[in-house]
């Protein structure tokens, strides 16, 4: 598939919405803490006993429907991915927000608030793609380091910002007091450290609609 990469305006961020998010967990990265965590934190990948949908648009409050109702978007970054004239995944980048906490008040940090696949196109590049082309939209306007939020539900996710190169920075097991199961895992990408020749070529154009 020859996949098409092209920064858009933020506004279209309800065709963004249409790539679904949704995914099927059917296994966890299950946290223990040894002693209180005096022994370290340890992650176990498990298999679940009945596999279940995962859909954080369809929690109340979220989806890219929302964002600019409830934050100042204007400067955030939105890039889609086209298969021909189909829109088949996309991500979002949130800066200079300052009332975004997982911007920790940084101008030099850039968080990757939003990447999707569509469900029919998975596993196929289009997510290295968008990543590739995130960074270098951080890179040219100076942030240095790049943090996305995920969960331990999200095996996949894991294991992708992994082999892009990110490191796990933070492990937070009450984050989401009305999801007990699930614990909030934080990467970190140091961008000033990116290898120019790294990853793959990536065509980046302009929709000025």
């Amino acid at each position: 598939m020859e996949t098409l990469i092209v920064e858009e305006p933020i506004e279209n961020l309800v065709r963004h919405a249409r790539v679904p998010i949704a995914f099927v967990v059917d296994r966890v990265l299950s946290v223990t803490a040894p002693e209180r965590g005096l022994e370290g934190i340890r992650l176990t990948e498990t298999t679940v006993a009945t596999p279940w949908v995962k859909d954080y648009d369809a929690i109340e409050g979220e989806g890219p429907t929302r964002w600019a109702s409830r934050f100042d978007v204007s400067r955030w970054g939105l890039i889609a991915a086209y298969d021909g004239t189909r829109r088949v995944g996309g991500a979002v980048i949130a800066v200079d927000t300052p009332d975004l906490v997982m911007l920790d008040g940084r101008a030099d940090l850039a968080v990757l608030w939003d990447l999707r696949v569509h469900p029919q196109v998975r596993a196929s590049g289009i997510g290295t793609s968008l990543f590739a082309a995130t960074e270098a939209w951080c890179v040219a306007r100076g942030r240095r380091t790049l943090k996305i939020e995920t969960q331990n539900v999200n095996v996949p996710a894991c294991r992708f910002y992994a082999r892009m190169g990110c490191t796990l920075g933070a492990i937070d097991r009450w984050a989401y007091p009305k999801l007990p199961g699930e614990c909030q895992l934080l990467w970190f990408k140091d961008l000033s450290v990116r290898d120019e020749g790294a990853g793959p070529t990536v065509r980046v154009a302009r929709d000025t609609r």
